[in-house]
Formats: structure tokens, C-alpha cells, sequence
């Protein structure tokens, strides 16, 4: 009866939110409006406070796991009105905890061992709970300070009901709602599954720490810290703990002296190193999950926790990204829509002038700005919706990148507003895309390459041989075809001839009986003046 009585809740909370002004429009059938007019909670509860107020209220009213889902649906601001993306951002993990007793049953089952044996010390108030986990403090036994995080009990159980209700919401959204069909919401809902059931697996978010404080290893920009592998599995992650300053904190940045420029630019100067030189970037870097060092404050240092969302781009992702770049910011507008085109980002049958003209009319009013005052993130907004208009399939990759810049950018101008991003940003990928492109890179890729040809190199002879066989067999094959065509093109010449020869024949015969002479003289043919008429007709037909 579980997902019955979760059905009746969530239909509970449409009625309390109003949610169904979503799906009034002129362009809706008669028959589904009166439909919507006529429901008795309409009368009942009043729609006074704007859609995208109650839809988050809604989300917060239905629990961890449509509160996860707002908050990953918030970053989609390619699919989603400005007005539902901003209020959606809102949404925070604030959920009550679960007990802590639950929390040892967990570990020690997981780790099979009990929690005295493991730790030191273990705390039984969370430090703090989120939609799927919770976090514990405690101690090693060798005195190091760490963290642990907890999948909540049954909570595998929870998604998969709560998400096959998602897609009975999103399908209606699809049907009923006229902008439901843009928002793709069935594939919506896929995506976020995906995301959902993957942080499910902690062994995933330890794997992209690791692979990130390797990236970041002996850097003064970035700290990240150590994963215990030892207590580490599905459901239970150890990492070691930080008693940095959160990033927000404004009261406390100052406090100490830290330097807001030097801090401000830093956060970018990751954000690029992550994407362009790594290729793997941490996605999901809200202030709740970056947090400052104390030491050193005139050279801070940030830190980041929680890897549970990581992007990456190809490398022709790469280059094309940071080439669009560049070519918007010189106002080049003919290359990033002949980049656009060229990326496969839009259709290759895409008129080039027009793009360029729709992107020229969105990007030139942001250029009577100073540069210090252009938002790069709304700038790759406007890019992509500009694009969107000319059927610009949905990159995943560049929504995860769009979102962390935005985060990234908005975090900057707190801490210093009159951070120039563009300052910050051009020497970084100039700079990258001359070592990109320089002899040394040519030089790394052909030492990264070489084993590969190495390996290869001893069978490129029978390689070769066996393209030039093909090649000749296509060829000869080529030929054979081309002499059947040949004979095919005789064949139907003779054919039309033939019937042709026929048909005249046959029209010349009827004229002929027509004449009353003709029709005497056959009249008085015998049998076998019939047959030698009918053989010729055939032998005719046939020749």
C-alpha cells in the first residue's frame, strides 16, 4: 500500500501548491480546461503566490528525493523559464537526520567490524544530513581527523517509487502543458535517475576525490582531501576531515585579512585549469561545498569537498569551447556561428549569415558594458539558447560546464565584485591554446602515441597489402557492375524496340480489318491460316 498512500501525498500536495496553473493555457482543449476549472481545490486553496514559489514549496513538501530533483532540474536553465531556475536554485538539503544508531548498524555491517574497532572516537550527532546521506565526525585510531558519510537507510527503495512517479508527473507535464514538449521533461527525469542512483554509490564520489586531489597535488589554489580506501564502500565513505572557513562567510574571510581579489581570481583560475587542462571538473561547486583555508590568508587557498558531480569534455569539445571564446570576446560573431556548425553543436545544413545575425543581436548589447560587468555564464546562456533556436541538440557536457561557471562566477563577484573575468580567463586559454598548438604539444601527443604506432608498425605491410586487395576488388567489382549495367541498358533498348515493332504491327493489322476487302479475305481463312498468324505474332513478340 506504500506507493499508494506516497500517490495520495503527492497528489495532496499538487492540490495544496496549486500546481495545476502549470497547465493552464489559451491553446489547451475545451474539454481539459473545464476539466481543470472544475477541480474542487481550486476554491479551495488560492494560487497567490507566484508558479515558481509554489513549485519549490511543493518539491520541499515531498521530501529528499524531489527536493534532489529541484535542485539538479534548477541547473537545466537551457530547458527551464529564468523565473523557475533562480527559485529552484533555493532549494537546500535541509532534512531531518537518521538516527544514529542506524547509522553504526551501516558502518559496521559495511566494514564488518564494529565502530569502537575502527575509530577512536565517533560522534553521534551528524555534522550535518543531506537528501541521500548523512555525515558523522570521528577519529582514527592513529589520531586523524575524518569524516563519514552514510547512505540513508531504504532510501534505494524511496527513489525508485518517487521516480516512477517523476515520469507519470513528467508525461503529464508532456501532454498537458504547452511548453512541456521544449522542456523535454521524460528525458529530464532520465537524466536525474542517472545522477541520483549514482551518488547512491559512495565508491563513485571516493573515485572522483581521489582523481581530483591528484590533479591538485602540491597546488596553493586547491586542497582536496584524502579518501580512506580502507572504510570505504558502497554506502559508507571515509575522507579525511577540513576546518576551513566556508566560502559564504564573509564575517570570517575578513576577519583574518584574506585576500578577496587574490581568492576571487583564484576561483577561477581553477574553474579553467579543471576544464582545459584536466578535463574533469567538479560540477557541482556550490558555497556548501567550498571552503577557504584558514592559513595563509594574504595567499588563500580554497577547498573543496562533496565529488559526487563530475564533468569532463573531449578534446574537440575543448578546443572548440575555448576558441568560441575568444572569438566572442574579439566579437568575431561569423566564427563562433562557424563554430557552432563545425562542432556538430547545431545542424550542418544551418544558415550561417542567419546564425551569425541572431547571434550578433543577443551578444552586441552586452559589449556597451565594461568587461568587468559582463556575466560569462549568461553570456554562454544567451550563446546557447540563441543556438537552440536553430535546433542545437542539448550538450550535457556544456550544461554541467554552464551551471559550474555560473556558480563559479557568482561566488567571484561575492567575494570581490569588481572581479573582470575576462581578465582572469583570456591569458589562461590564449596561453593554452598556443601550448595546444605548439611543437612541444606535437611532440607530447607523439610520445603518447608512439607505443600505439610501435605496436601497429609490424603489421602496417599486411595492412597496406590487404587495402590495395580491397581496393582492387572494389575495383574489378566496380567494372562487373558497370558491364551489367551496360547489358542491362541493350537489353531494355531491345525490349522498347521489340514493342515498339509489335505495337505497329498490331495497329496496322486492326487498320487493315477494317477495310470490308480484308474482313472478306479473313473471313474465308482456314484453320491453319490462323494458327501460322498466331505462331508469327509470338515469334515476333519474342525476336
Amino acid at each position: 500500500m506504500r506507493p499508494v498512500f506516497r500517490s495520495i501525498k503527492i497528489g495532496w500536495v499538487i492540490a495544496r501548491y496549486r500546481l495545476d496553473t502549470f497547465f493552464l493555457h489559451p491553446s489547451l482543449p475545451w474539454l481539459v480546461k473545464l476539466m481543470l476549472y472544475l477541480l474542487p481545490w481550486r476554491y479551495i486553496f488560492p494560487a497567490r503566490q507566484p508558479e515558481a514559489v509554489r513549485l519549490r514549496l511543493a518539491l520541499e513538501a515531498l521530501g529528499p528525493v524531489f527536493i534532489k530533483f529541484g535542485q539538479m532540474l534548477s541547473t537545466r536553465r537551457d530547458l527551464l523559464p529564468d523565473d523557475i531556475a533562480v527559485e529552484l536554485a533555493r532549494l537546500q538539503d535541509n532534512v531531518p537526520p537518521f538516527p544514529s544508531a542506524r547509522a553504526r548498524t551501516i558502518i559496521e555491517t559495511s566494514l564488518g567490524c564494529s565502530v569502537s574497532e575502527i575509530f577512536q572516537t565517533f560522534d553521534a550527532d551528524p555534522m550535518a544530513s543531506a537528501s541521500v546521506a548523512q555525515v558523522h565526525g570521528a577519529t582514527l585510531k592513529d589520531g586523524r581527523a575524518v569524516v563519514v558519510k552514510v547512505i540513508r537507510p531504504g532510501i534505494d527503495k524511496v527513489i525508485r517509487q518517487d521516480i516512477s512517479l517523476l515520469y507519470t508527473l513528467a508525461w503529464m507535464v508532456c501532454h498537458l502543458w504547452s511548453e512541456g514538449r521544449r522542456l523535454r521533461p521524460i528525458e529530464v527525469v532520465e537524466e536525474y535517475e542517472q545522477t541520483i542512483f549514482d551518488e547512491l554509490d559512495l565508491r563513485k564520489e571516493a573515485a572522483n576525490g581521489s582523481q581530483l586531489r591528484r590533479n591538485f597535488e602540491g597546488s596553493s589554489m586547491l586542497y582536496v582531501p584524502e579518501i580512506f580506501w580502507d572504510y570505504t564502500r558502497r554506502n559508507v565513505l571515509v575522507m579525511e576531515r577540513i576546518y576551513g572557513i566556508p566560502v559564504a562567510d564573509m564575517q570570517q574571510l575578513n576577519a583574518q585579512h584574506t585576500n578577496m581579489e587574490k581568492l576571487a581570481e583564484r576561483g577561477v583560475e581553477i574553474f579553467f585549469t579543471q576544464v582545459f587542462r584536466d578535463s574533469f571538473f567538479h560540477a557541482d561547486m556550490h558555497p556548501g561545498n567550498i571552503f577557504v583555508s584558514r592559513e595563509n590568508p594574504d595567499n588563500p587557498q580554497y577547498i573543496a569537498v562533496d565529488f559526487g558531480i563530475i564533468g569532463s569534455l573531449s578534446e574537440e569539445d575543448q578546443s572548440y569551447l575555448a576558441r568560441n571564446i575568444l572569438a566572442f570576446f574579439q566579437r568575431d560573431y561569423r566564427q563562433v556561428a562557424q563554430l557552432h556548425i563545425d562542432s556538430g553543436w547545431v545542424p550542418r545544413d544551418t544558415n550561417v549569415h542567419a546564425f551569425e545575425t541572431a547571434i550578433r543581436s543577443v551578444c552586441e548589447p552586452i559589449f556597451e558594458k565594461p568587461l568587468k560587468e559582463i556575466s560569462f555564464g549568461l553570456v554562454l546562456l544567451g550563446l546557447f539558447q540563441t543556438a537552440r533556436r536553430f535546433n542545437m541538440e542539448v550538450q550535457p557536457q556544456l550544461v554541467l560546464l554552464q551551471k559550474t561557471l555560473l556558480n563559479i562566477e557568482g561566488l567571484g563577484r561575492q567575494l570581490y565584485p569588481d572581479l573582470d573575468l575576462w581578465k582572469t580567463a583570456k591569458p589562461f586559454l590564449e596561453n593554452w591554446m598556443k601550448e595546444r598548438m605548439s611543437v612541444k604539444a606535437a611532440m607530447a601527443n607523439i610520445r603518447k602515441q608512439g607505443p600505439e604506432w610501435l605496436e601497429k608498425l609490424p603489421q602496417m605491410p599486411q595492412l597496406v597489402f590487404d587495402a590495395l586487395q580491397q581496393s582492387a576488388l572494389r575495383t574489378e567489382q566496380y567494372s562487373e557492375s558497370q558491364q551489367r549495367l551496360a547489358k542491362l541498358k541493350v537489353e531494355a533498348k531491345q525490349r522498347t524496340r521489340r514493342h515498339l515493332l509489335v505495337g505497329a504491327t498490331a495497329i496496322l493489322t486492326v487498320m487493315l480489318l477494317l477495310r470490308p476487302e480484308w474482313q472478306q479475305t479473313v473471313s474465308q481463312l482456314p484453320w491453319y491460316g490462323w494458327l501460322l498468324a498466331g505462331a508469327g505474332w509470338i515469334s515476333l513478340w519474342r525476336a
